[in-house]
């Protein structure tokens, strides 16, 4: 007798068959999920998260001497895992307070980094286990959510811009004084760069650009070779040229990394981590990212998911046990604590990720590379044009910020914006969103109070 069942990967609804068993389904559910929507257009959403993803990994590998041929292996493994489960361009990146704390403190080696990865994945873990991180989503008002996501875009759209108009010390994490405005990595390139995906992408009107289409194919004649053209050139995969581009111009601006590049994985090994480095890894590292992971990696990850994707589900319960999993298992073997993003799914849809093939073929680039090259790898990301990652930075901000635009009325909007206001400038989700609540339940009894009294 045929029964309906609930895909886990999914959440639709599936008939299911007599001769069809988990296996069967599980292979249903990966052909549904990794299955390409636009094969360019894919591609080039798993480029949108560069941005942030290698000046993040280059920093830690040159101040830190993290592994970078580890972290790819495991980040191209967690990439290919979380695109099947979800179906959608779901990120992986780095966790960025355990990041920065790094590569400010001198004393904040890799044990410590791995220390603070575990402790907060560990809790967060926990939080999806329990369900209490389900709760924490539905209670949490939208317009403190859009603070965060505010706030996270602003921060990475002026970081993009720092990149862009300043050299950049990317493994002290500083700017080393104003960018020129010609050579292989300066501010005309990087103009261009933007000018190039600005006349690609757009704003991402995508239902705009459907109905001139529209009004072309009827008029017809003459104007059907215009939109054979205007096609062409909005079908570019814009990401993927900027990449290919900074590979090139790397090469040569310094030939000799080609000869550096050296063929086998890196070798793994267990992390050995002390009673100090736990206790510093806790305390600096995995306090301050514990906010930014629950709030941004986990609850905005799934607002924004339910924004892009109505038909997919990604639960906070689903997201928290992924982000956990993942560094419970890679940060002993000393792969960079990973986390799923706001920032990054938004870089990879306006991009053109659609679908969980993005995130897998991004993953199993990164697995490729890190088995073929390993830790060599650095040596050619080191010369890679940094106002490059600056252009496909400013493109995932600016998105991630975009979110925002849905609040129908001032007092959202008024909530929202003190809430990512504090976030900026206290650099502190923790304390953007304590400020966003206080204002919300401020801002709901004024409005008790006055209906009250005009009754």
């Amino acid at each position: 007798m045929a029964t309906n069942a609930v895909n886990p990967c999914d959440g639709d609804t599936v008939e299911d068959k007599p001769d069809r068993g988990i296996p069967a389904t599980i292979v249903a559910a990966a052909r549904a999920n990794l299955l390409f929507r636009s094969r360019w257009a894919e591609v080039n959403g798993a480029l949108g998260d560069l941005g942030t993803y290698i000046p993040i990994i280059m920093a830690l590998a040159l101040a830190k001497d993290l592994d970078l041929g580890t972290t790819l292996v495991f980040t191209g493994v967690y990439n290919i895992i979380t695109g099947f489960i979800y179906g959608v361009p779901m990120p992986v990146q780095p966790m960025k307070s355990i990041a920065a704390v790094a590569i400010s403190t001198a004393s904040f080696g890799v044990p410590e980094i791995m220390a603070a990865g575990i402790c907060t994945s560990a809790v967060v873990f926990l939080l999806g286990a329990t369900r209490l991180m389900e709760l924490a989503y539905k209670f949490i008002p939208l317009p403190v959510v859009r603070g965060i996501q505010l706030a996270q875009g602003l921060s990475f759209a002026m970081t993009a811009v720092k990149y862009v108009r300043y050299d950049q010390d990317l493994a002290k994490g500083k700017a080393s004084g104003d960018r020129r405005w010609m050579g292989l990595d300066g501010l005309v390139l990087a103009i261009a760069a933007t000018v190039f995906v600005v006349i690609v992408n757009g704003a991402g009107e995508a239902a705009e650009q459907g109905r001139e289409e529209q009004v072309i194919h009827e008029q017809g004649g003459g104007r059907r070779r215009a939109k054979s053209w205007r096609k062409v050139i909005f079908s570019v995969p814009s990401a993927v040229v900027v990449f290919v581009l900074g590979i090139i111009l790397d090469i040569i601006r310094e030939p000799g990394v080609v000869k550096e590049l050296k063929a086998g994985p890196s070798r793994i090994h267990v992390v050995k981590i002390s009673k100090h480095a736990w206790k510093e890894g806790f305390i600096k590292g995995a306090v301050p990212q514990l906010p930014l992971s629950v709030l941004n990696s986990v609850i905005a990850v799934c607002m924004l998911t339910t924004d892009l994707f109505p038909d997919k589900v990604a639960s906070a319960t689903s997201v928290s046990i992924t982000v956990g999993l993942m560094n419970l298992v890679g940060c002993w073997f000393g792969a960079m604590p990973c986390c799923h993003g706001a920032g990054g799914l938004a870089g990879q849809y306006k991009f053109g990720g659609r679908s969980g093939a993005c995130v897998a073929l991004l993953g199993a680039a990164k697995l490729a590379v890190g088995l073929v090259l390993g830790g060599s790898l650095l040596r050619l990301l080191v010369e890679f044009p940094v106002g490059l990652l600056g252009v496909l930075l400013l493109f995932a901000g600016v998105e991630l910020a975009m979110a925002a635009r849905d609040m129908s009325s001032k007092a959202e909007s008024f909530v929202m914006l003190i809430c990512a206001a504090v976030s900026l400038v206290g650099s502190s989700a923790a304390l953007g969103f304590v400020c966003g609540i206080v204002v919300h339940v401020l801002v709901v009894v004024r409005r008790l109070l006055t209906t009250d009294r005009n009754m």
